[in-house]
């Protein structure tokens, strides 16, 4: 049986997924020695033009990997070309923007919100980014170079919550980002 990806079926696939782990950050967050990530978000308008910019170097980072690849670039480009394009080009740009924004929750407040935050608490913060980033680029397997590339924008957006102490601006830029790269690559870099 041949599996073709449709439209929908990538939609609820990522929308399960991503919300998916929301939940179970939420879940997390009910355990002893474990803080709920929600009273973490605060709706700040200076966090959130923060998460906006920080979201520059990211794309920059992008646009590097797939108009420039070179090395272990070469491979990454080609899954995305192969993959991501394949998947996600049927999808709406109000899909799109529905899957990223999910990711930057689901995401961030697993990672950042309750994973970092806790093993902060029970080591120290620099642990707890370095350990927090790990998981987050294992948690995304596309290629080793891509592991790394993955951990790097964990710690940038450790850093960010840190620096913040807010969660908000980590969600707006992991989410803005998957938005923009997932729009450029079904839309723009194949004219």
């Amino acid at each position: 049986m041949d599996f073709e990806p449709t439209t929908r079926r990538i939609v609820w696939l990522a929308v399960a997924f991503e919300g998916g782990l929301a939940l179970l950050a939420l879940g997390l967050g009910w355990l002893p020695g474990v803080q709920s990530p929600l009273p973490k978000i605060h709706w700040i308008a200076r966090d959130a033009v923060w998460g906006i910019v920080a979201c520059l170097p990211l794309l920059v980072v992008f646009f590097i990997c797939v108009r420039w690849p070179v090395g272990p670039l070469v491979r990454i480009k080609q899954l995305s070309e192969e993959f991501i394009r394949e998947w996600f080009a049927s999808c709406s740009v109000l899909q799109l923007g529905l899957i990223s924004l999910l990711a930057g929750i689901g995401e961030e407040m697993l990672f950042r919100g309750v994973i970092q935050d806790t093993l902060s608490a029970w080591i120290n913060p620099l642990a707890g980014i370095v350990l927090a980033s790990l998981l987050f680029g294992l948690m995304h397997p596309i290629t080793p170079f891509y592991v790394v590339l993955a951990a790097l924008m964990g710690a940038f957006l450790g850093w960010i919550f840190i620096v913040t102490d807010n969660l908000l601006p980590a969600i707006i830029t992991h989410g803005l980002y998957d938005f923009l790269a997932l729009t450029y690559l079904t839309r723009l870099e194949s004219r």
